[in-house]
Formats: C-alpha cells, sequence, structure tokens
C-alpha cells in the first residue's frame, strides 16, 4: 500500500489519499494527530508527507507519536519521502498553521544508527529512535533553492559551497527541502 498523508488537492492515482478534511475527498479520513491510525502494522510500502508534517505536532509527543505511527504501519525497507518549506523560507514564516520546523538533522534523530554514535561520542543529541523504539535512516536530501538562488546555480554563477554559505547566512535561499527516509525493522 502506498499512503499519500495529507494530500489536500494532490490525490495521487494508485495510493491511498489520505486527509484531515472530507472537503478535500479523499479515500480516507482521518486525522493524523489521533492515535493509533487506522493502517495494519508493516502495510505501506511507501508514505509521502508533502507539505504536511510542519502542520502537525504542535506538542512534542504527538509529533512523537506520528512517527511511532509511521514506523509502525511501514513495513521493512518502505520510503517515507517528506517534503517541507524551508524553516528559514518566508513560505514557512508566513503561514500561522505551520507548528513545527522539520530538518533533516531533526530527521535524523530517528536514526538508531546515529543514535548509538552520538552516545559512543558522547554528543548531546537527543536519541528519539532509541527513546520511542523507532528507526529511520536518513537516505537522501535535497535542497530546492529559491530565486534568485536557483537561477544563478544553474547557471554555473553559483558553486555548491557558496550556496551552502548563503544557506547558513541568510533566509529566503532554499524554498523546500525533500528528506527520503528508509523504515528499518525487522523481516517478518
Amino acid at each position: 500500500m502506498r499512503l499519500n498523508l495529507g494530500c489536500g488537492g494532490d490525490k495521487r492515482e494508485g495510493w491511498v489519499n489520505v486527509d484531515k478534511y472530507d472537503a478535500a475527498t479523499p479515500d480516507q479520513v482521518v486525522d493524523l494527530e489521533r492515535f493509533p491510525w487506522p493502517w495494519d502494522d508493516d502495510a505501506a510500502d511507501q508514505v509521502l508527507l508533502k507539505h504536511v508534517l510542519e502542520h502537525l505536532g504542535r506538542d512534542p509527543d504527538t509529533y512523537l507519536n506520528i512517527f511511532k505511527e509511521l514506523w509502525r504501519v511501514c513495513r521493512a525497507g518502505a520510503e517515507v519521502e517528506i517534503v517541507v518549506p524551508h524553516p528559514r523560507h518566508d513560505s514557512f514564516l508566513n503561514d500561522p498553521t505551520h507548528v513545527r520546523a522539520v530538518t533533516p538533522e531533526g530527521l535524523q534523530m530517528f536514526s538508531r544508527a546515529e543514535n548509538r554514535k552520538w552516545r559512543r561520542e558522547k554528543l548531546a543529541n537527543t536519541p528519539l529512535g532509541l527513546y520511542i523504539d523507532v528507526d529511520f535512516d536518513v537516505a537522501k536530501v535535497d535542497m530546492t533553492p529559491a530565486e534568485p538562488w536557483r537561477t544563478q546555480f544553474r547557471k554555473g554563477k553559483l558553486k555548491p559551497a557558496e550556496l551552502n554559505e548563503a544557506m547558513r547566512r541568510f533566509n529566503n535561499v532554499i524554498l523546500e527541502t525533500t528528506v527520503i527516509l528508509k523504515v528499518v525493522k525487522p523481516l517478518r
């Protein structure tokens, strides 16, 4: 099964399109902040959360429960694609329904391999994967530059190192971030 969680108007063929609001006419109406979710353990092969996760989990316990449920409903090796606005872009800051910044580094906290590494290195990073008994590896991260940065980068007028430096120093450089998580769990 492929779950398109928080689909809104972006309904996809071959996916179970899920939204909290019936007005979006999804295949299933589900509030992702209410638990448990209505799907069986290990039921999903692929999950999409496109411009959804930043709207969920104002309360940290709710956010962590979302990841528990996501891990529960995904099979071993499932792919979870998360697309979010960059937290230093006006598109994130201007929307009052955005309750949480979602970053690749924050998602890495759900990786047990990273958690163990941090413990060995005595780092202060919160080992969420170990704390809440989930395991997601960050398989890929893509950053989409905003204009005019995107055009300058495509034309070769801006080198990758320069774009990275701008991203660290300025707002409105990166429009959105896409993170692919791989679900790590024993095969059943």
